[in-house]
């Protein structure tokens, strides 16, 4: 899985994960926010951005692939994940505490959504849209990207294959946090938009009712984009917690 690094820290590092139909640069404003020093790991999710030739299997392949890329990094993470990445980060939470310390959970759909079959028709059917540059450009709105980024978005949305997209989209729509996430024994903080639908705000609520030491917070003036529609609060909001959840025995 093909990553990038930034500068060594004295503590463990920092897997950040990005969402679905997009790759590691999403968390470029983040990082131009971020004042402490951390050894930030960045990686292109399986059939996304720099790992677009390898398709999207599923939640379980690429958890396992996340493990050993923090095995061979050593030392305990605190994983950051949005959408997707959010997901996968409550999965490697619950099945390898071992390796992750704190973990925070960025608009996770954690309750099955209804209708999954006919929502994967309709998107294998219109999947050719996703590499039309002017839908990427209207999707990109959707998204919260920022001028500078869009033709990363615009690159990463005509890689992604209709292999990928579909399986993506469903483990997404299907997933439910593994009933180890409920014996984490790290911190975790869990934020959605106060702008995000119901089901975002139930999966939420439920993530931190199943965590005894979570802490959850609705997110003002955000909808499903809390990194990329304020990436300077974000950042501040995660080094505070880190150093709270640091500090306490």
């Amino acid at each position: 899985m093909q990553r990038e690094s930034s500068a060594p820290a004295h503590d463990g590092p920092v897997l950040l994960l990005h969402g679905g139909g997009v790759a590691g640069w999403m968390w470029d404003p983040l990082r131009s926010h971020l004042t402490a020093e951390h050894r930030l790991l960045v990686p292109d999710l399986p059939g996304h951005g720099r790992n677009a030739a390898d398709p999207y299997v599923s939640h379980a392949e690429t958890t396992a692939a996340l493990a050993q890329l923090l095995e061979e990094e050593g030392g305990s993470a605190t994983v950051v994940g949005f959408s997707l990445g959010a997901q996968l980060a409550v999965r490697l939470a619950a099945e390898r505490p071992d390796l992750v310390d704190r973990v925070v959970v960025i608009s996770a759909q954690a309750t099955p959504m209804r209708g999954t079959a006919a929502t994967l028709a309709m998107l294998g059917a219109l999947s050719w849209l996703a590499r039309q540059r002017w839908f990427a450009k209207l999707q990109a709105r959707q998204l919260y990207i920022p001028d500078e980024l869009l033709p990363e978005y615009i690159r990463t949305s005509a890689g992604i294959s209709r292999e990928t997209l579909l399986r993506s989209v469903e483990e997404n729509l299907r997933f439910v946090p593994p009933t180890a996430w409920g014996a984490f024994p790290g911190d975790a903080l869990i934020l959605v938009g106060a702008a995000e639908k119901a089901l975002m705000k139930r999966s939420a609520a439920a993530l931190d009712a199943a965590l005894p030491q979570s802490t959850l917070q609705v997110v003002d003036g955000c909808g499903h984009g809390i990194p990329l529609q304020r990436p300077a609060w974000l950042a501040q909001r995660i080094e505070d917690w880190l150093a709270d959840t640091a500090e306490r025995p």
